[in-house]
């Protein structure tokens, strides 16, 4: 299967997207690339391989954090005019939500 410059014209105005011509005729040799390395992928035999299904149940291993602290060239309340438990305290931002509902 390729892409077709009428297949990149055709989702770009759905998308609503202005492409120039040449934009348009590089996508459609990008998009090709890319489906040309999913079909050798598709290729490949992979028959008894085990599937790669995750992490595994300890989830992904952390390091510990080291070194000193970086000590900041002015007070935390100079950056936010409330702070709680280290953590900046700012305005709520306007939103459909009524207080009562958050």
């Amino acid at each position: 299967m390729s892409i077709s410059i009428h297949d990149v014209r055709h989702i770009a105005t759905l998308a609503r997207l202005g492409l120039t011509d040449e934009r348009a005729v590089s996508l459609v040799q990008e998009l090709n690339v890319i489906l040309d390395h999913m079909d050798a992928l598709s290729k490949v035999d992979t028959e008894g391989v085990q599937e790669a299904i995750g992490v595994g149940a300890r989830g992904t291993p952390t390091r510990s954090d080291s070194g000193p602290p970086i000590p900041l060239e002015r007070s935390l309340d100079a950056f936010a005019p409330s702070l709680r438990d280290g953590f900046f305290l700012v305005p709520r931002l306007t939103s459909h939500e009524t207080v009562e509902e958050a």
